[in-house]
């Protein structure tokens, strides 16, 4: 991801997620999902992850976010987790 310009690493916050290079924030309608890809640990099928690449040409950036599956849905608001389950 890095080498097509997935460079920035994000975070979930409650509302948004985060740059934590920068501390630029940005909501659901500030950014695109490009691609999903789920990671499965082959010694524990329970044990999955997500990784997002995101861009968003309002703020010319493109970056990636892991998540272990589901985990953000007990701190993020509706519009976040809508944003994110758009694409898997």
């Amino acid at each position: 991801m890095a080498k097509r310009g997935y460079t920035t690493n994000f975070n979930i916050e409650n509302d948004c997620i985060v740059c934590a290079e920068n501390m630029l924030r940005l909501y659901p309608e500030e950014f695109t999902i490009d691609e999903v890809h789920r990671f499965q640990e082959m010694s524990d099928l329970d044990n999955e992850s997500i990784l997002y690449a995101i861009s968003s040409s309002q703020h010319q950036l493109k970056g990636v976010l892991v998540n272990a599956y589901g985990v953000y849905s007990e701190t993020a608001t509706t519009e976040l987790i809508e944003k994110l389950s758009e694409n898997r």
